[in-house]
């Protein structure tokens, strides 16, 4: 039988809670999500149970991070079948604000982001996503104060910002970078795969085959830019638009034109209909990444 998670519509209620946690001697980790929970998500509230004794789950779709036009009224809100999620995997509390008390009235802070945040991935398609990531990700942090945060892989450029911003506001706080969840397929898991149509989902695990090629063929010796050439006629072929296909630093994302001896990752985002779809993989760790 689940024990049901204690929810905080509050800051004040999520710290009180917490400053009797911490008088007990209890460690806490924090799962920052925008809902719509998943098997994916479920694993990062595995990650944060192993490390820390309790546990909190925030869901909030954070409108600081949709520019005009994109999808913030579309994105899906299920509440109650995230709470039955967050109450099977175990975890302590779940952190559900509204947006005025996460941005209340007279809001007028920014953090000014460089480095892995204007890396001409993401940003360039998305130039003001990660100002709005820094903003909450610097709240969560700073109103709950966790021992460790885990954020998942798949949003690797996110979680490259997240670790900067952390290491340069000196934040006491350990960042967990969790293993992309895939489908069986090797499709990433995703909140916005259900907006994909029964033909568009047959399409999308195209994806990341192709991506799982060019890092073959890097290993293997093939120049970087002719196995991404490659690749991207094959993510074409099936459909895709794409954005991007890089091969980058997975510490700086800065670009690599040849394989090295850092650490480097394929990042990737394409769109399929009306969805837009990111990835990425460790090169060097061989098929399906982590």
């Amino acid at each position: 039988m689940t024990t049901a998670p204690i929810i905080f519509h509050s800051v004040a209620a999520m710290r009180a809670t917490i400053a009797q946690w911490r008088r007990g001697g209890d460690t806490l980790g924090l799962v920052p999500t925008m809902g719509a929970l998943h098997a994916g998500h479920v694993s990062l509230i595995a990650i944060a149970r192993q490390r820390a004794l309790r546990c909190i789950v925030t869901i909030f779709v954070n409108p600081a991070q949709f520019a005009p036009g994109e999808d913030l009224s579309k994105y899906p809100r299920t509440l109650a079948a995230d709470l039955e999620k967050v109450a099977a995997a175990g975890a302590d509390a779940v952190f559900a604000p509204l947006a005025p008390e996460m941005y209340p009235a007279g809001f007028c802070t920014s953090v000014a982001l460089q480095g892995p945040a204007a890396a001409g991935l993401e940003d360039r398609f998305r130039p003001a996503h990660f100002g709005g990531v820094a903003t909450v990700v610097t709240k969560l942090l700073t109103q709950a104060l966790p021992d460790i945060a885990v954020f998942g892989e798949k949003d690797f450029q996110q979680l490259c910002v997240v670790r900067q911003l952390v290491r340069d506001l000196d934040m006491p706080v350990y960042i967990i970078g969790a293993p992309t969840l895939r489908e069986a397929d090797g499709l990433a898991m995703s909140s916005r795969n259900v907006n994909l149509t029964p033909d568009e989902r047959r399409s999308a695990p195209a994806l990341n085959r192709a991506m799982q090629a060019a890092a073959t063929r890097i290993v293997e010796g093939e120049p970087p830019a002719a196995a991404l050439d490659l690749a991207q006629a094959e993510i074409a072929a099936a459909g895709l638009a794409l954005d991007y296909l890089e091969l980058r630093d997975a510490t700086t994302l800065a670009p690599m034109p040849e394989l090295s001896s850092k650490p480097c990752r394929l990042l990737v985002a394409a769109r399929l209909g009306q969805v837009r779809l990111i990835d990425n993989i460790d090169v060097k760790r061989g098929r399906r990444g982590p």
